[in-house]
């Protein structure tokens, strides 16, 4: 079986795959161009998503199952994909850890006004005074649009301030750690209750521009609004409008439209605004984790099982 990586995996990751699995023939490069001569005549491909083309896959004749190394599969030529019949597993999950905790970190960092702090630190103020606009994140009510892995854990953690957690998915179906379970549809009658509004959606046809401004209507003029999902879940105009009438009190925005967020674009300078840079996901974890589950499917698919873990139903996207 050949098995080609356009995902660039560190040696000690090549030579356990290798010693571990001799009869199977690897290639590890660094990127499709590399990756490239060897794609013809491929079984399994590694890679992170956005390299992948209908030309490469229409090469590729003996492709039979594409593991995709990141959770997010929007770049790939589904068409393509779906049309040679290739199965297509991704490293869902793997992220539920460092963005739970992002989540966690960045209301903490807005409601404890952590920027104001290390600003006078920086220059050397005594700012007690400012201490009256502190808040807490304990007993506040959090909806979670999205209530996948990632969804589920930072409900747990949220569990830890007391927090009652709403989950909003597309079935509506109960999941560990949620208190209520809405579908989509129902999104708008859960908002008002909301002291904290978390999206984890991915991109698909059903999810691109969700949120819109009859959803920030809803919600309390306190509330805060944390993007960490997809960023064209909801307009940059939207947002902007929704802080400028004080339909909410603040937006944690760690994805974006358009990336990198061009450097005059308005979200940069508002007031209400804390962003990152598409880091919620960051770490050093990141790519064992994805190998882990890669190897799992590995074992499974050697031994005839095609019932793999994080298998991709190509028509929902996800």
């Amino acid at each position: 079986m050949n098995i080609v990586s356009s995902a660039e995996i560190p040696p000690y990751m090549q030579d356990h795959f290798t010693a571990t699995y001799p009869s199977h023939q690897f290639q590890f490069c660094s990127g499709m161009e590399e990756a490239g001569p060897y794609i013809q005549s491929a079984d399994i491909l590694l890679t992170y998503g956005e390299d992948l083309t209908d030309e490469l896959i229409e090469q590729a004749a003996e492709l039979k199952w594409i593991m995709v190394l990141s959770a997010g599969i929007d770049e790939l030529p589904f068409e393509a994909i779906k049309k040679k019949g290739i199965i297509v597993t991704n490293s869902r999950g793997i992220h539920k850890i460092p963005m739970a905790e992002y989540a966690i970190g960045m209301l903490l960092q807005v409601c404890r006004n952590t920027e104001l702090f290390i600003d006078s630190q920086r220059s050397h103020q005594w700012a007690r005074g400012e201490r009256a606009g502190l808040q807490e994140i304990s007993n506040k009510t959090m909806v979670i649009v999205g209530a996948g892995a990632i969804g589920q854990e930072l409900a747990r953690l949220a569990k830890a301030f007391r927090m009652k957690t709403i989950g909003v998915s597309h079935s509506g179906t109960e999941k560990s750690y949620f208190d209520e379970m809405y579908t989509q549809k129902d999104l708008a009658t859960v908002l008002p209750n909301a002291d904290f509004v978390v999206s984890i959606l991915p991109s698909t046809k059903e999810t691109r521009g969700f949120f819109r401004m009859e959803h920030f209507e809803k919600m309390k003029p306190t509330a805060i609004f944390l993007n960490m999902g997809r960023g064209d879940a909801v307009s940059g105009e939207t947002i902007l409008d929704a802080l400028d009438r004080g339909e909410i009190a603040h937006a944690i925005l760690d994805v974006f439209e358009q990336e990198p967020l061009p450097a005059d674009h308005p979200l940069w300078d508002h007031k209400k605004v804390t962003m990152t840079p598409h880091v919620s996901g960051a770490s050093p974890e990141y790519l064992p984790r994805a190998m882990d589950i890669f190897e799992e499917n590995l074992e499974k698919y050697v031994s005839g099982d095609r019932k793999l873990v994080n298998a991709i139903q190509l028509d929902r996207g996800y």
